[in-house]
């Protein structure tokens, strides 16, 4: 990415979703600041106020996201005294709220250049109340960035060290098993955990063989395979992921209504047992 100005892409992610008009404002706001703007819509069908899960979708699609500025509202402080940032990274902006909804992808990018806080009014629409802080906060700021106003202009300088961490959980090691943990589960029911595929060969687990996997308490049997298809129906699938991590997947089914699993659930998964 490039940090050239000006720069033309807005990607754009929230829990807003698409029923009421808070995404159609937020661009309609961009476009009059910046005309010429292009705007990339990631999602707007996050859980409501989940932080965790908007940190962990813009930590997936960051690395593939045009040059530009990355636009993201999952705000359940807003109004309260959480600041609003921008934060420069190699290739752009990221602009949101100061919740650690930034801060994964901000890693993935290589960390902070610079960071302000959303000050300087000039650059913010009027605001009849505060709880529409995409309208007249964050949307003014993504559009003047991307129309090359400096990001020194937006408002006070803040030591990138004091940006609020995101919530990425690591995984543990016990019992010859890999204690993780559920990261999402996509539409199609598919089971996205925290747990690198190393981290199971180090264990002795190889594609092709056999892997248990234990949920509240209770194991089941799986197979490590290559493709999403490659198993039989109703067959619990373990599979490495577009994104490189272990997901559970079922063949014309949802691992996730098989399991019961959701985002945040606990997850081992290891060799299985001898009797």
């Amino acid at each position: 990415m490039s940090t050239s100005s000006p720069l033309p892409v807005v990607s754009f992610l929230s829990d807003y979703g698409t029923t009421d008009e808070f995404v159609g404002v937020c661009h309609a706001v961009m476009l009059r600041i910046a005309p010429g703007v292009r705007i990339v819509d990631i999602t707007h069908e996050l859980p409501p106020h989940d932080v965790r899960a908007g940190g962990l979708t813009l930590a997936r699609a960051v690395q593939y996201l045009p040059d530009g500025v990355v636009l993201g509202i999952v705000d359940p402080g807003v109004g309260t005294d959480r600041r609003a940032v921008a934060v420069e990274v190699e290739g752009g902006f990221l602009v949101g709220p100061d919740n650690g909804l930034l801060a994964p992808a901000v890693a993935m990018l290589g960390g902070a250049r610079r960071a302000v806080e959303l000050t300087n009014e000039e650059y913010q629409l009027p605001a009849p109340g505060p709880t529409f802080a995409g309208r007249d906060v964050f949307a003014p700021a993504a559009a003047h960035l991307v129309s090359g106003v400096p990001i020194t202009e937006l408002g006070d300088a803040v030591d990138p060290i004091t940006l609020q961490p995101g919530l990425i959980p690591l995984t543990q090691e016990g019992d010859g098993s890999v204690h993780g943990e559920v990261l999402w589960v996509d539409r199609f029911g598919n089971v996205q955990l925290n747990v690198d595929p190393a981290e199971l060969e180090a264990l002795g687990v190889t594609p092709g063989g056999a892997v248990q996997v234990t949920v509240k308490g209770k194991p089941r049997l799986a197979r490590w395979v290559s493709t999403y298809g490659a198993g039989g129906e109703s067959e619990l699938l373990v599979v490495v992921d577009s994104y490189g991590l272990v997901s559970l997947a079922m063949p014309r089914g949802s691992a996730a209504a098989e399991t019961g699993l959701k985002a945040a659930d606990a997850v081992t998964v290891g060799p299985v047992e001898e009797d």
